[in-house]
């Protein structure tokens, strides 16, 4: 499973979603992220919305094998759902 969480700095759910994905690093050997900074790599919120397909307004943007599941409330769903962790997130 690998993650890509589209974030910014400053931004709590950016931290929280980041944060998830290292406890499941640390629980899980079959699951790697990564964080993309969108400031520091130049993405607007327009590009953002290409790879979406739709419009985006809020960051994070999250994708699980390259599948767009939301921002970090969506991904935590995404957590209990799939039961990934063993504590309920």
């Amino acid at each position: 499973m690998f993650v890509v969480i589209f974030g910014r700095p400053g931004c709590p759910y950016c931290v929280r979603a980041v944060q998830l994905s290292e406890q499941l690093t640390e629980a899980r050997s079959d699951f790697k992220f990564k964080y993309v900074d969108i400031h520091a790599e130049g993405i607007s919120k327009a590009d953002l919305e290409k790879t979406v397909g739709k419009p985006v307004e809020t960051v994070p943007q999250i994708f699980v094998d390259k599948e767009h599941v939301g921002g970090c409330t969506e991904f935590e769903q995404y957590v209990r759902d799939n039961q990934l962790l063993a504590a309920t997130v």
